[in-house]
């Protein structure tokens, strides 16, 4: 494990023992309905190992080994890979009582079709990624990425998080990660716009152009259309900034939601039937959002509240759980036990 605040250290230690002790007992043989039926995952970046020491990031990035791993794992447990649009006609069927696991990938990130899709294809697995229009467009940073540029490179920085100007030692990885943390706050807490212009000042006054970090790391319209070949691809819409919808107006949400839809369809041809909510935690969703999306029309929307397929997919699909494949739990004891449901039970 990195070198993380003391918080987020003891967070992610009591998960690992969590899924450890699920994992070595056994448990999940004795409460079989805890899976529920089935699992949605989410992932952002499929890549190498970075190696990197500091890499505030690294929850967001999985191996293309390990992501082999979830795929054998799902279907060994005895899961039927689908795309997730399907899950709520599947689900419907009352004849039909098999388990169900879909794979979702958010943001659009180029390592999706160089590193994810040849997995997904080995296995015959369909998937689908998440299209952020500001992110295609390069009018919208990826500000983790640009905050996390920023932390890596410099040893001081001085920033305004609200409170005056601050000066920040970040000449440790412990001190780095303590000032993403702090970006990360000032993103959720202040107008979200107006928090990602200073980060990506902040970049530009270093020499470094997010709006390159965003074309580095995403794909551009050409090369969605290329992927939407792949007759396993499926592309659902992610909003046009990236913002936390809960934040914003009742015409802007709507505007995210529809307009990225939109979007969606002029890249690859093909009008979204899924919608992935930005971030997706509880304090970006509300019954606000869930109703937009079922209103512009969505077969299902996606949150990141972890959790199993249960009968509220039926009873509110635009509000679906999922569960992320994070890249500090990278073992396939871990996803065997994320499978189980045990977890959002005990965590």
């Amino acid at each position: 494990m990195p070198d993380l605040p003391g918080q987020q250290a003891l967070k992610y230690l009591i998960i690992r023992a969590v899924l450890n002790a699920i994992a070595f007992s056994g448990a999940q043989r004795l409460w079989p309905s805890a899976g529920g039926r089935g699992i949605v995952f989410t992932l952002h970046h499929v890549r190498p190992a970075s190696g990197q020491s500091y890499d505030p990031n690294a929850l967001l990035s999985v191996t293309p080994d390990f992501l082999d791993l979830a795929i054998q794992a799902s279907i060994e447990a005895g899961l039927v890979p689908v795309a997730v649009d399907d899950l709520p006609k599947l689900l419907s069927d009352p004849a039909d009582r098999r388990r169900f696991v879909s794979f979702t990938l958010d943001d659009g990130y180029r390592n999706n079709a160089e590193h994810a899709a040849p997995v997904f294809r080995r296995h015959g697995v369909p998937y689908t990624i998440f299209i952020t229009k500001g992110f295609v467009e390069r009018t919208r940073s990826l500000w983790w990425e640009t905050a996390a540029a920023v932390t890596a490179q410099e040893e001081r920085i001085t920033f305004d998080f609200g409170r005056g100007t601050e000066e920040l030692d970040l000449k440790t990885d412990l001190r780095k990660h303590e000032a993403f943390t702090r970006f990360s706050a000032f993103v959720a807490g202040a107008d979200e716009d107006e928090a990602v212009r200073r980060i990506d000042d902040l970049a530009r006054q270093r020499g470094i152009d997010p709006l390159a970090i965003t074309a580095g790391l995403t794909m551009d319209a050409e090369e969605l259309r290329d992927l939407a070949r792949d007759p396993l691809a499926r592309f659902g819409a992610h909003t046009l900034t990236h913002v936390n919808l809960r934040r914003v107006s009742q015409k802007r949400l709507e505007e995210e939601i529809i307009r990225s839809a939109e979007a969606v369809e002029g890249y690859v041809g093909r009008y979204p039937t899924a919608f992935a909510y930005p971030y997706g935690f509880a304090s970006a969703v509300g019954d606000r959002e869930v109703e937009a999306a079922a209103k512009a029309g969505f077969a299902v929307a996606v949150t990141t509240q972890p959790g199993v397929l249960g009968p509220d997919v039926l009873r509110r699909p635009t509000a679906v759980d999922r569960v992320s494949l994070n890249g500090l739990f990278q073992k396939k004891r871990y996803v065997e036990a994320l499978l189980s449901g045990l977890a959002f039970k005990l965590i």
